[in-house]
């Protein structure tokens, strides 16, 4: 009895791994080749840029985003309960400014809906939403805008944060776990030729299917829940490789972690929220698609998955030592750390050599160690639920507009 608990435990932690492992491996497959498309005719885009106090960086932001507009393109800032010069310099670089003030509804989806209000009276053809200090590269809009149209799908530009300047060890750890997350696993999807999960930044939308997602409010994880919706909605989103977003990891080990506890406790919440029903929607449509997101969902955070397999490790193993199973529980967990181990040298040799280098590999026991408080938060105060703005580049935590 003993042993199939602890195999059926094994079993649970077995599965996120072997996910896991052939994403990477798939990410490192030949690209596919996408058919060719007539040209046809221009769609009409919209950028909307949610912005809580980005006067650092708005300006900078608008006027790339500006220099990529295809004709009849136009960028659109929310100013949300901004209290400094955001929406001046928004409008100052070229951007169409639309301010909103209510502190009782605070979070990057009530930016997103008001500006689909705002947008509502003269629809476009595609909205591509981009954080405030993201950088598109260069003929990116159009190439989303375009895929959007055509696919009739939300389509996702890889979205990458790199090591800020400071590169402190721990932030190009933090980097690499991102490069995972974000870059190789929805390129491994794609080559599988399957949809991807929504990572934030580079989104783009047809007018009609944003308008049919849900509004996420104060959600955590808000652009990981639409795409979830959407799905679920039949309209998957899909990869664009060819384009990328590029930001930077937050500078400061208490703004890393503010940013890390947000993303990981709404992810959390996300997965034993939405996987089983993306799992049983796929199983009761025939639909691999759903299937697969549902999969995906289901990998916990990297360093949360490695720390449960370590700690199940550990019991399986005493519990074989004291002859109270046999080995086979314990085989199961080594065999999915390993798992682990494979994923993270694939990801390294890969894509990672110019994020990390091979030195800096000795540093990951200690970022999984600094990880333990965000767990233990989760665990005796519950999950985060407020919407908190991340520090940015050149701000200190305690001068960080509120």
């Amino acid at each position: 009895m003993l042993t199939a608990v602890l195999c059926a435990g094994g079993g649970l932690l077995l599965l996120p791994a072997v996910v896991l492992l052939v994403e990477t491996l798939a990410a490192l497959l030949p690209a596919r080749r996408q058919k060719e498309q007539e040209p046809g005719v221009t769609p009409r885009v919209v950028v909307l840029v949610p912005a809580h106090n980005e006067v650092a960086q708005i300006a900078e932001t608008v006027r790339a985003l500006v220099r990529d507009l295809p004709a009849e393109g136009s960028v659109l800032v929310i100013a949300d309960n901004c209290t400094d010069e955001t929406a001046l310099r928004a409008r100052t670089a070229g951007a169409t400014v639309v301010e909103r003030h209510d502190l009782s509804l605070v979070g990057k989806g009530f930016a997103i809906s008001k500006g689909l209000e705002h947008l509502a009276a003269s629809p476009p053809d595609v909205v591509i939403i981009v954080d405030a200090d993201c950088q598109i590269s260069p003929g990116g809009v159009a190439r989303l805008a375009g895929r959007a149209a055509r696919s009739g799908r939300p389509i996702q530009a890889e979205y990458l944060l790199g090591a800020p300047e400071s590169q402190s060890p721990m932030a190009v750890v933090s980097a690499l776990a991102v490069l995972l997350r974000n870059r190789i696993r929805p390129r491994g999807l794609d080559r599988l030729g399957l949809p991807c999960h929504l990572t934030g930044s580079g989104m783009a939308f047809p007018w009609n299917v944003l308008r049919a997602a849900p509004a996420t409010g104060a959600n955590l994880v808000e652009d990981l829940v639409m795409g979830i919706d959407l799905a679920l909605l039949g309209h998957p989103p899909e990869l664009c490789p060819e384009v990328m977003v590029q930001s930077s990891l937050p500078e400061g080990s208490a703004a890393t972690l503010k940013q890390r506890r947000r993303w990981e406790h709404g992810q959390l919440h996300t997965l034993f929220t939405y996987a089983p029903r993306l799992l049983a929607a796929g199983i009761a449509r025939r639909q691999a698609s759903l299937i697969a997101l549902g999969l995906d969902l289901m990998v916990p955070p990297l360093a949360l998955l490695v720390m449960l397999q370590v700690a199940w490790l550990g019991v399986t193993g005493l519990a074989w030592m004291l002859k109270a199973t046999s080995i086979v529980p314990a085989s199961l967990a080594f065999v999915g750390l390993v798992q682990v181990g494979v994923v993270v040298a694939a990801a390294w040799i890969g894509f990672g050599r110019k994020t990390i280098r091979l030195r800096q590999l000795v540093f990951i026991p200690l970022y999984l160690v600094g990880k333990i408080p965000l767990y233990l938060a989760l665990i005796f105060r519950g999950r985060q639920r407020k919407w908190e703005r991340t520090t940015r580049k050149g701000e200190s935590p305690e001068r960080s507009p509120k």
